[in-house]
């Protein structure tokens, strides 16, 4: 098992693709022959040699969930089982408890760590309850994982299934009738705005899993520092508490990519 204290956390660990399953049209999770010893919220840094090096959230202990949103991830798409992939980490700081009751919002591909945190807080016996969105119902994912973790609300944009509309649309419903002690979130940043503004109003403590381009992964090159205090999201993220939140101003506003320039969320 490869974890914090791993002598090859800042080196590949070559990892054998054992299987490989469709979730949706977009998603394959990827499930590799090493555990590691990760928490909820965490990520790692997947090699594709002869391609590249991206950071991608823990799904389970030997699996990523990939969404196919660009070149890198068409090549992950591309992979077979007994191919080989490099990873290191676990990296970051990760979900964390607390209270007795707590909400879970998850949008798109955010479902990935979400499900993970939502299942090692059930097995603490905190009481769950999980608001995920999609697009449409094609693109919904790890329904019953989260259905296994307590209450489940769906959401899509299409009203193809569930409650049509928005997942924070569905969070203020539930939270004029329901009192939580914490509610993390995942997913587009416009949402996780949302999400923050919303639990802000209700008193409710937030923590929110931020997504920047990055190269090392380990707070050194600085490609992931955000705006005003420089915050590196590898380092001092990916999961931010709220209150963490109120300094930095580019949430929910812009991101930067791979050359610095400013790309506004939508």
């Amino acid at each position: 098992m490869h974890g914090l204290g791993d002598e090859n956390m800042e080196r590949p660990v070559m990892c054998k693709i054992k299987e490989i399953i469709e979730e949706s049209p977009t998603v394959k999770t990827f499930i590799i022959d090493k555990d590691f010893d990760f928490k909820p919220g965490q990520f790692a840094m997947v090699w594709l040699p002869g391609v590249d090096e991206k950071p991608f959230g823990f799904s389970t202990k030997t699996g990523f969930s990939i969404a196919k949103v660009g070149n890198f991830t068409a090549k992950m798409h591309e992979l077979q089982e007994g191919d080989l992939i490099g990873v290191r980490g676990p990296y970051g700081t990760y979900f964390e408890p607390l209270g007795d009751r707590i909400l879970a919002v998850a949008g798109g591909i955010g479902a990935a760590p979400i499900v993970a945190a939502v299942e090692e807080f059930a097995k603490q016996g905190i009481e769950i309850t999980t608001i995920i969105g999609a697009r449409t119902k094609e693109e919904l994912l790890f329904l019953d994982r989260f259905e296994n973790c307590g209450e489940l609300e769906i959401c899509t944009d299409d009203g193809s299934f569930g409650f049509h509309g928005f997942t924070t649309q569905k969070m203020s419903e539930i939270l004029k009738e329901e009192k939580f002690d914490l509610v993390i979130t995942c997913g587009p940043e416009i949402m996780m705005k949302k999400v923050v503004e919303i639990a802000n109003e209700y008193n409710i403590p937030v923590q929110v899993s931020m997504e920047r381009y990055m190269k090392c992964g380990i707070g050194i090159c600085g490609q992931c520092c955000v705006d005003d205090e420089g915050l590196c999201v590898c380092k001092d993220g990916p999961v931010f508490w709220g209150d963490k939140l109120k300094f930095v101003t580019e949430f929910g506003k812009y991101k930067r990519d791979a050359s610095g320039s400013i790309a506004l969320n939508k």
